[in-house]
């Protein structure tokens, strides 16, 4: 058995996540390919993990290939997460990982609706308002929320939440139906409102936005290719990663695995570690030293759940509590640090480890060229962790 050990890992991490500098590329698409897709829980963070990974970026260049080209695609994935990954790998991600959690989402809306509304048939009732906003989104082209809300009025139903508790709440379905629409791959995410920090997008549907169908393939296939994106971008790694990575059930990943039959490593301390068959030599030529700047939530720091031998011991300071990742500083492969923007507009460091001058003056440019390029955007985590809040003050 090849062992792959922690300088190889971190190798492989630099060129094939494009966080070295030599590794960066001018294709927004092939930015988050590297990384099977982008983390879009947070609108920042689509923006400056590609910042991280291109050559030249700008906000124009990310914009055009999301809402433009559209090379990029926002939808539910893994973890119930928001996602940004590259057109073709959209129906996989739909198929694998939000066709499942449409079905969980349905289920739950219809049992709320049941006891938390008037209405006596709660499955025929959302299957109809379902179908009536895709109705009525066909015809806009494009909408916001509200505006599908005044075409289906029943949008605006009354949901009674949490009843007889101190927090008891009145909610409409609205945002609930548009989410389990756009989880069945029936309406898409289009451009925000306002600037690239906004989380209120239009809606659409897929075929207006993409020109064809989200749901185009079968559960299992989908699997079995998101593993082996997963595998070609983050490998080697565990079964207890890939199952962390995409929430499935042990199930699930032992069969994708069966079907891609993927070559076991040692990864040094006496751990299996999986790589695609072929994908055991060494990187070449080998890594200079370099360092960069990851945004909160950045898919290579939230890559894996085995984090040892990439975060040692600075997880309680870069991490919430929900295990959600900050602003970190990476070296060589490894997390030494992390960063944060003050309300002036200044991008500001501290590292958690010694790691020796050469490193210091590439966070001093880092922090310099992330400064410029935000210019008077000032961005806050959607998630705060003790060492941003510490650095933002």
């Amino acid at each position: 058995m090849r062992t792959i050990d922690v300088a190889e890992r971190r190798a492989r991490v630099a060129k094939r996540q494009r966080i070295a500098a030599p590794f960066r590329t001018d294709d927004v698409a092939e930015a988050a390919r590297s990384v099977v897709a982008l983390h879009g829980t947070d609108p920042a963070t689509v923006y400056l993990s590609a910042w991280a990974r291109l050559k030249k970026p700008t906000v124009e260049q990310i914009e055009q290939a999301l809402y433009v080209d559209r090379t990029l695609v926002r939808l539910l994935g893994m973890r119930r997460t928001m996602f940004v990954p590259p057109r073709e790998l959209a129906p996989v991600i739909q198929a694998s990982s939000a066709r499942a959690i449409a079905v969980e989402q349905r289920k739950l809306l219809i049992r709320h609706l049941g006891v938390g509304s008037d209405i006596e048939d709660a499955a025929t009732f959302l299957d109809d308002v379902a179908a009536s906003t895709v109705r009525a989104l066909e015809v806009r082209k494009e909408a916001f929320a509200q505006e599908l809300s005044t075409d289906e009025p029943r949008l605006k139903t009354k949901l009674r939440m949490a009843q007889g508790k101190s927090y008891e709440a009145e909610v409409n379905i609205t945002t609930r139906v548009l989410f389990l629409l756009s989880a069945e791959g029936k309406i898409i995410r289009g451009r925000p409102r306002g600037t690239w920090l906004s989380s209120q997008y239009r809606w659409t549907t897929p075929e207006v936005w993409l020109g064809e169908h989200l749901d185009t393939m079968t559960t299992e296939e989908a699997k079995v290719e998101l593993v082996r994106a997963w595998l070609s971008a983050f490998g080697p790694g565990t079964i207890a990663d890939l199952r962390w990575w995409t929430k499935w059930t042990a199930a699930d990943v032992k069969r994708a695995l069966a079907t891609l039959e993927p070559t076991e490593v040692d990864l040094g301390n006496g751990t299996i570690g999986l790589v695609l068959n072929g994908d055991d030599a060494p990187t070449k030529p080998a890594v200079k030293p370099w360092l960069t700047f990851l945004p909160a939530l950045d898919p290579t720091t939230m890559g894996w759940q085995q984090r040892e031998w990439y975060l040692g011991e600075h997880g309680k300071r870069l991490f919430d509590t929900n295990g959600n990742a900050g602003p970190t500083i990476w070296a060589d492969g490894r997390v030494v640090g992390g960063w944060a923007q003050r309300k002036s507009g200044e991008v500001v460091y501290q590292f958690l480890e010694d790691v020796g001058s050469e490193h210091e003056w590439r966070a001093e440019q880092e922090a310099e060229r992330l400064t410029r390029w935000l210019g008077d955007v000032c961005v806050i985590p959607r998630f705060r962790t003790p060492l941003e809040r510490e650095l933002s003050a």
